[in-house]
C-alpha cells in the first residue's frame, strides 16, 4: 500500500483530543500543531480517519512542502510535483489558497498560478493540451504561512461534521465536532446518566449516543476520496464492514435533552431518528428550572445562550443563576458548560475545578468544568 502524510485539522483547542482519537485508531508518530494533527498512514488509513474521527475537521494528504516568496517560486516547485500519482487524466480539481504572514498574499494568483503549474505538468504526461475535469472531484488546499507553503488534497470532501442528521438546526447550532470534543473531554464514556438540558437540535445527546454505541460518525456520509484512482474500492468496503461490525448496539444508555424551546425538541427528536439512535434519547419540553433527578450521579453536558447580543446580556446571566441553584443541588452529578461569557462563573456562584478555551465557530469559548464529589 501506498504511504501518505495525513493532516486532520481540527478547531483550536482539541488538537489533542483529535491526536487521542488517532492513537486509539493505531496511528503512531503524531505531530500536534495548531489546528492540526500530521501522521502517517496509507489507503485503509486515510479510510478509516474519514469514518471515524469525531472531532476533527477534514482530513487531507499532504502532497508537498517548499518555501516560495516569488509567483515563479511558486509555479516552478508546484509543476515539480508528480500530479500524475494522484490526479488521472479526467480529474476536477478545484485550488483554494489561504496566506498569513507572507510575501504571496493574494489568494486569486496563487489560486490560478498553482492550477496552471499542475495543468503544465498534466500535460506533458498525459500528452494533451486540454482536459475535461468530467471525472472525480480532487479539493487542493494550498497553505502559505510564513513563506512555507503547504499544498494538500483535501480527502473528506463536506466538511466531517456533516454528520449527515441534522438537516435543520436551532438558530445557534453547536458543529457536531465540537459536541463530540466537549464530551470526549468530560470523561462520559456510557455507562453514567448523561443530560442536556439546552439541548437545541439535540447534537450533544446525540453525538453523546454514537460514541456511547461506538458508531463510527461518518458511517452514513460520503467521502471525496471514495471515488479517487489511488484508493481501491475494495479498500473502502473492508473499512466500512468494520466499521458496522464494531458497532456495539447492546450497550444500555441514559440520556436526555431538554430545552424550553418545544419546535426545537421535535427537530431533536427527528435527528436522533435519522442518527439511528432515537431509541436511547428521551427528549422533552422543559426550562432549566424544572432539571431534576432521581438518578445517584451521572453527567451535564450543555451550550447554554452566550447573550452575546447586548440586550440579551442581562437575561443570560440571570439564566446562569438560576443553573447554579438547580446544578447545585444535583451534587453528585458532574457537570460542563461551554460559553463565550465571561461573567459565567461569577453568575453561577462557583468557581470551576478546570476550564479549557475552545472555539465555537470563531468565538472564543471557555469549557468549565464542575467534578462531582465523587469524582
Amino acid at each position: 500500500m501506498a504511504k501518505f502524510k495525513a493532516i486532520a485539522t481540527s478547531a483550536f483547542g482539541i488538537e489533542a483530543i483529535v491526536a487521542k482519537e488517532l492513537k486509539a485508531l493505531g496511528f503512531k508518530d503524531l505531530e500536534i500543531e495548531n489546528g492540526k494533527v500530521t501522521y502517517l498512514t496509507n489507503e485503509e488509513g486515510i479510510c478509516k480517519s474519514n469514518i471515524w474521527l469525531r472531532c476533527a475537521d477534514r482530513v487531507f494528504i499532504d502532497i508537498a512542502e517548499f518555501e516560495a516568496t516569488s509567483f515563479e517560486d511558486l509555479f516552478q516547485q508546484t509543476k515539480a510535483i508528480p500530479w500524475e500519482q494522484y490526479l488521472p487524466e479526467d480529474a476536477n480539481f478545484i485550488v483554494n489558497a489561504k496566506s498569513v504572514k507572507s510575501q504571496l498574499f493574494s489568494l486569486s494568483d496563487i489560486q490560478s498560478i498553482v492550477k496552471k503549474a499542475i495543468v503544465e505538468e498534466l500535460k506533458t504526461v498525459y500528452l494533451k493540451d486540454w482536459f475535461e475535469e468530467t471525472g472525480s472531484k480532487y479539493p487542493i488546499l494550498v497553505s502559505i504561512l510564513k513563506d512555507k507553503v503547504t499544498i494538500s488534497i483535501d480527502t473528506s470532501g463536506d466538511a466531517l461534521h456533516k454528520r449527515g442528521y441534522r438537516e435543520v438546526g436551532s438558530l445557534a447550532p453547536l458543529k457536531e465536532t465540537l459536541a463530540a470534543a466537549m464530551i470526549k473531554i468530560s470523561g462520559w464514556k456510557g455507562e453514567t446518566p448523561l443530560i442536556d438540558p439546552f439541548c437545541g437540535s439535540g447534537t450533544i445527546p446525540i453525538e453523546a449516543a454514537l460514541i456511547g454505541l461506538n458508531i463510527p460518525p461518518g458511517i452514513n456520509r460520503h467521502f471525496a476520496c471514495e471515488k479517487w484512482d489511488i484508493i481501491p474500492k475494495d479498500v473502502w468496503k473492508k473499512v466500512r464492514k468494520e466499521a458496522y461490525a464494531a458497532i456495539e448496539y447492546d450497550n444500555v444508555l441514559s440520556i436526555e435533552g431538554y430545552d424550553i424551546d418545544e419546535r426545537v425538541v421535535k427537530i431533536a427528536m427527528e435527528n436522533a431518528e435519522k442518527a439511528g439512535v432515537d431509541d436511547c434519547i428521551h427528549f422533552q419540553r422543559r426550562s432549566v428550572s424544572e432539571l431534576s433527578s432521581s438518578k445517584k450521579g451521572g453527567f451535564i453536558i450543555c451550550n447554554p445562550p452566550y447573550g452575546e447580543r447586548l440586550n440579551d446580556k442581562d437575561e443570560v446571566e440571570e439564566l446562569y443563576k438560576e443553573m447554579g441553584k438547580v446544578f447545585k443541588a444535583l451534587d453528585s452529578w458532574s457537570y460542563f458548560t461551554i460559553t463565550s461569557n465571561e461573567n459565567f462563573e461569577k453568575c453561577f456562584g462557583r468557581k470551576s475545578d478546570k476550564n479549557r478555551k475552545l472555539y465555537n465557530g470563531r468565538l472564543k469559548c471557555y469549557y468549565y468544568q464542575y467534578f462531582s464529589n465523587k469524582r
